[in-house]
């Protein structure tokens, strides 16, 4: 199963850093915010990406272009001819596709400018700046058994979010609420599942994901939901960043369940 990963956006709430790089490699404990969302979905043996770039996204295509070179070992010889010789090297067994979506698409423009990659086949959809220790495998389970085209994880970090109406009777999304309405209730944690059909209700670069296409669904009782009661944070702000670091660094990342 193939995970598009949303990496496109200015990431303007972080300025300080994103003038520099985009969000998703700002970085935690040394590796940019989007490996370890990779590795994340890794562990669960997902290996396919489809990274949707968009601002400075040449920073991240250098990235990958460099990934083994910088994970590995290795001796340059000058003397004789040239030549390098690589010793040793972590691996990942990842397939990574970057895809340039534009620079001022929306959510679900990105989306729909992948799919000729995607192919007609369920996939997983998340964006570049959040992490969290969501039970990939249950949650994919859950999608499997509802018949829905989209089913999203929902989460309650209070405050300053917008928030969803769920039914929980039949585990679907009737309706959303305004962030400017802070009630605490649950919210849209990215860490999606996909039927290819969710392109039917993209229109363009214009449509953002979060408004026509999930209130559509919604509305045609096709968006299932999976509540997810564990850790989840994105990193919007420069304090974000911090308590991010700060888990990591003491080794209490929760997202963190891969070994090496």
């Amino acid at each position: 199963m193939k995970a598009v990963i949303l990496a496109g956006g200015y990431g303007t709430r972080i300025s300080e850093e994103s003038h520099l790089r985009p969000k998703p490699m700002i970085e935690i404990g040394g590796a940019p915010i989007l490996w370890h969302i990779m590795k994340y979905y890794s562990r669960y043996g997902v290996d396919d990406f489809i990274i949707c770039c968009g601002y400075k996204g040449h920073m991240i295509k250098e990235f990958f272009a460099d990934y083994y070179l910088h994970r590995s070992d290795v001796t340059f010889d000058f003397g004789n001819g040239g030549g390098m010789t690589v010793h040793s090297n972590v691996a990942e067994p990842w397939r990574v596709t970057l895809v340039d979506t534009g620079l001022e698409t929306q959510t679900g423009g990105r989306i729909g400018r992948v799919r000729k990659y995607v192919g007609g086949e369920r996939f997983l959809m998340t964006y570049g700046d959040g992490v969290s220790d969501v039970n990939l495998p249950e949650l994919i389970e859950t999608h499997g058994r509802s018949g829905m085209t989209a089913t999203l994880t929902a989460i309650q970090p209070g405050g300053r979010f917008g928030v969803l109406d769920i039914n929980d009777r039949d585990g679907t999304i009737t309706g959303f609420h305004e962030k400017a309405r802070e009630d605490g209730g649950w919210i849209n944690g990215g860490f999606m599942v996909m039927e290819p059909e969710i392109f039917d209700y993209i229109d363009g670069d214009e449509t953002i994901l979060e408004r026509e296409p999930l209130q559509r669904l919604s509305a045609d009782g096709k968006l299932g939901v999976y509540k997810h009661f564990g850790f989840w944070q994105c990193m919007d702000t420069a304090r974000d960043r911090t308590l991010l670091e700060t888990l990591w660094d003491g080794g209490a990342a929760p997202w963190k369940v891969w070994e090496v």
